[in-house]
């Protein structure tokens, strides 16, 4: 008996940009974090700043 198996699929990264205005943007993105994490995903988060430096 032979059995042939498929490679796995070739995994490839997401970028999410949440932009409004408001609030939850932050929020959200936290939680999208959060669910990826809980899924065994690697997360990083960047936020870009305005305005003078911080």
């Amino acid at each position: 008996m032979e059995i042939n198996y498929l490679k796995p699929a070739e995994k490839k990264g997401l970028v999410v940009v949440i932009t409004g205005g408001g609030k939850g943007k932050t929020t959200t993105a936290l939680g999208i974090a959060v669910r990826a994490c809980g899924h065994g995903m690697k997360v990083s988060i960047l936020q870009f700043m305005k305005g003078d430096i911080y």
